[in-house]
């Protein structure tokens, strides 16, 4: 396995970025809700395609205002659409840099784990040949291949480690 993460992070700089954050989220909050999945899954999305027809719709009814139903609430259509603008772009970096976040704390993880594992069969293979000091690393170490309920997951970290 390659060593992709082959430094680490400073301090100051993960302070830095969680206060960042922080600001950023205390900045937004007013302005950000929370759905529930099922009022996720019940409103209609603005896709790529939908956008162009929401933009022309807009237009259409700030030119063409009598075509309106009495009903429509057109400043909310407009302040809705300025939030759509708004918030769009900032998603998409987010989205990137949670991307990139989870990217890497897998390659870590995994980086990690593979050495630890490299540990853990040479520390078995001290134990086996009575090595002293071996046995009690290899029983504490051993214990996270128990077998559980969970026993697909052990198996798979069981065969990994061997």
């Amino acid at each position: 396995m390659d060593n992709k993460i082959n430094f680490t992070i400073p301090p100051e700089v993960t302070t830095q970025v969680n206060e960042a954050l922080a600001g950023i989220a205390t900045l937004l909050k007013p302005y950000l809700l929370a759905l529930s999945p099922d009022e996720r899954r019940a409103l209609p999305k603005m896709s790529d395609k939908t956008l162009p027809f929401v933009v022309k719709a807009l237009d259409y009814v700030s030119r063409e205002p009598q075509f309106a139903p009495p009903y429509l609430n057109v400043e909310g259509l407009t302040n809705d659409m300025t939030v759509h603008s708004q918030l769009t772009p900032i998603l998409r970096q987010v989205r990137i840099l949670s991307d990139n976040l989870d990217d890497t704390t897998m390659e870590a993880g995994a980086e990690s784990y593979v050495a630890a594992l490299m540990y853990y069969n040479s520390v078995k293979m001290a134990a086996k040949m009575d090595i002293p000091g071996a046995k009690s690393i290899y029983d504490d170490l051993s214990k996270r291949f128990e077998k559980t309920t969970s026993e697909s997951e052990e198996t798979t970290a069981e065969t990994e480690a061997q």
